[in-house]
């Protein structure tokens, strides 16, 4: 089971949480966490090398 993430939804205003997001790797090798929002978009979080490799 994935650990809990902190996200914020820019639509809503507010903070949520889910451990149901994918990793996703941009073209300059950073890495982002993605999850569905309550609102219904998308919610991303920067991530960091270690964790976006230990996350995938």
């Amino acid at each position: 089971m994935k650990e809990k993430l902190s996200f914020y939804d820019v639509k809503a205003k507010s903070k949520f949480e889910s451990n149901e997001y994918d990793i996703r790797l941009a073209k300059n090798g950073r890495y982002f966490a993605v999850a569905k929002s309550p609102s219904g978009s998308e919610a991303w979080r920067v991530v960091s090398k270690a964790d976006g490799e230990r996350l995938k």
